[in-house]
Formats: structure tokens, C-alpha cells, sequence
């Protein structure tokens, strides 16, 4: 009985934590899309605006839930969530520090890119379910856009994983800390066990996985349907793409989706390739560093600074980058993001080899 309670305050707490990031995240961007365009952003509803995204939420809550007249009724009301649920469920193998994970998977990171993608078929519920031209061809844009880049971005992961030689997130993210010299070999990288540090990081290690991060970042991107990938609910074009017609909590799940999404998609990259939970302050002599900033406390901190700073970095991108044209898009995943990450895997496979 104790098993199914502690499962299910875990669902409850990452379910709390989801919500509270996608208003902390709407915010956010609110205030950082603000500054670079020298305005203010929310000001009024509370101190320095801190409530507009609370005063939001309570007003959506209480619209109503309309469908529209044409539609197929059991499609639109169970796409948002299962959009929602999708994402929702990859957090479950995330590891936020030494033994803090949720589910402990050995095929972790097998599993958050097959849940994910999940994703794709509500969407293509919502657009077709809404029976709306503007919403059919934004939910066929996405899962064009999605399905396309999980290739360069499945390439990026396994680059990663063919070196760690295992799928389970807590082993590569241990693999990134300071390693006994017996583990050193076996973990693929150079020896940096003593120092630890920025330096045991997967970038640094093996240095042409700083491409396959940078290939696995713009992939993420496009599959959290953010700019300059938004095309598939490009305003200018599309009114609102595959959630046009959606009003109420159906509108505010698609919404915690998509920023549920890009902590998600933020926090593997920072898994696999910065370090996870690892300190980046290395040893240095006497001062140990790295020893003195590691633990279950440290390790959360670590990771919610790391994945939050990948989170800005989107939202950075967002409000600077314009939106690319479809062709644009689809010549930047088939020419030339899956060739580089696909030789990125063939030099880990290589890399491999030669430490055997």
C-alpha cells in the first residue's frame, strides 16, 4: 500500500512542479520578450507584475469549454490531454540528483524519447478533431516538423550513449562526476576523475559531443514547436495553428505542454551533455572544489540552474531569431543537422573503438 501512496505523491509533486514552472516560465518570458524590446512588460498585478500569469490562469479557468458545432467531439476534447500527458509522463525518469529519481529505468532515456513522442498524435487529434483548415494544417506542419527532427536529435543521443554504453540516465550522469581510476576506461573519456568539474563534463571529454549538443538543442527547439520553428501556430499565417479553437482549461493544457516540454527536452540535454547534477567548480589541489559541492542537495541545485539557464536561452532565441519558411526549415533538419549528427555518431563509434 505504501508503494501506491509514494507513487502517487511523486505524480502529485511532478504535476505541482509542471504547473509552477509553466507560470513561472510564462512570466518569465513575458519580462524577458519585454526587455529586448525596451518595454516593461506586466507591471500592475502584484509586485512588479508577479501575478498577471495567476490573474490569467483564474480568468481562463472560468471561460467556457466550447466545441465547435463541426467537430469530432471524442478527438477534440481527449487531444489537449493527451498532449499534455505525453510530456507529463517523460518527467517520471528524469534524475535530479545522486539516487533522486522517480523511476529508476535502465532504459531511461529509451523511454522519454518514445513517451514524447506521443506528443505528435495529439496534436494531429487536435488539428483534425477541430475541423478547422487553419488548425488541420498546423497539426500536419508539426508532426512534419517533429517526426522530421527526432532523427538529428535521436543521432545527438546516441552519439552520447554509444560512448556511456548504457540508456540509463543516473549511470551518465555519474559518468560525469568524479570517477574511481578503474571507471575512468570503461566511461569512454579521458581522465579527469581527480579534478572533476566543468572538465568531467561530456562536452569537454569527448569534445565533438559539443556539436551533437548544439545539434540536439536546435532539434529541441523544433520539437517543442518553439521559434524560429513555430511555424506550426504561426500567428501571421496560421491564427493559432492546431489549437485555434480551443478555449478554457483544454487551451491551458496545451499550454503547460509546451513549457512542461521545453524543461524537459532542456534537462536531457543537461543530462547527456553538461554534467547533470555534477558540480562544475573542479578540484584544485588542496581545495576540493568539487568534493565540497556534491550531495543530493548540491545535485538539485546543479541541475534546476543548468536546465533553467537552457530555458532562458530559448526564450532568448525566441524573441530575437525570425520564423523560418517550411522549406527552410525542412533543408536545415535533412541537409544539414542529421549529416553532422550522424558523423558525430560515427566519430563515437570510433572513439569508442580506439578505447577498447
Amino acid at each position: 500500500m505504501n508503494f501506491y501512496f509514494t507513487y502517487f505523491f511523486i505524480a502529485v509533486g511532478l504535476f505541482g512542479f509542471s504547473a509552477l514552472f509553466a507560470l513561472f516560465g510564462v512570466y518569465a518570458e513575458r519580462k524577458v520578450s519585454a526587455f529586448i524590446q525596451d518595454r516593461l512588460g506586466p507591471t500592475e498585478t502584484g509586485k512588479f507584475g508577479t501575478l498577471q500569469t495567476f490573474a490569467d490562469i483564474l480568468k481562463m479557468l472560468q471561460k467556457e469549454l466550447i466545441i465547435p458545432a463541426a467537430a469530432d467531439k471524442l478527438l477534440f476534447i481527449m487531444a489537449p490531454a493527451i498532449i499534455f500527458i505525453a510530456v507529463y509522463l517523460g518527467f517520471a525518469a528524469l534524475p535530479w540528483g545522486p539516487g533522486l529519481v522517480p523511476t529508476k529505468l535502465n532504459l531511461g532515456l529509451y523511454y522519454i524519447f518514445a513517451i514524447i513522442s506521443i506528443e505528435t498524435l495529439g496534436i494531429l487529434m487536435a488539428g483534425w478533431g477541430s475541423n478547422n483548415k487553419y488548425s488541420i494544417l498546423g497539426a500536419m506542419r508539426s508532426a512534419a516538423q517533429i517526426i522530421s527532427y527526432e532523427i538529428p536529435a535521436g543521432f545527438a543521443l546516441v552519439s552520447v550513449v554509444m560512448i556511456a554504453q548504457t540508456l540509463n540516465l543516473q549511470d551518465i550522469a555519474a559518468q560525469q562526476g568524479i570517477l574511481s581510476p578503474e571507471k575512468v576506461k570503461f566511461a569512454g573519456f579521458w581522465d579527469v576523475s581527480s579534478t572533476g568539474g566543468i572538465f568531467a563534463w561530456n562536452i569537454f571529454r569527448a569534445p565533438h559531443l559539443l556539436i551533437a549538443f548544439i545539434i540536439y538543442f536546435i532539434a529541441s527547439l523544433a520539437e517543442s514547436n518553439r521559434a524560429p520553428f513555430d511555424i506550426p501556430e504561426a500567428e501571421s499565417e496560421l491564427v493559432a495553428g492546431f489549437h485555434t479553437e480551443y478555449t478554457g482549461l483544454r487551451f491551458a493544457l496545451v499550454f503547460l505542454a509546451e513549457y512542461s516540454m521545453m524543461f524537459l527536452v532542456s534537462m536531457v540535454g543537461v543530462i547527456l551533455f553538461l554534467g547533470a547534477w555534477n558540480t562544475p567548480l573542479p578540484n584544485i589541489g588542496s581545495v576540493q572544489l568539487a568534493n565540497w559541492t556534491t550531495g543530493a542537495a548540491w545535485g538539485v541545485l546543479w541541475i534546476a540552474v543548468k536546465t533553467l539557464t537552457l530555458v532562458g536561452i530559448q526564450m532568448w532565441i525566441r524573441w530575437t531569431l525570425p520564423r523560418f519558411r517550411v522549406d527552410q526549415l525542412m533543408a536545415l533538419c535533412w541537409k544539414v543537422l542529421t549529416p553532422l549528427a550522424f558523423a558525430c555518431m560515427l566519430i563515437s563509434g570510433i572513439w569508442r573503438i580506439g578505447l577498447m
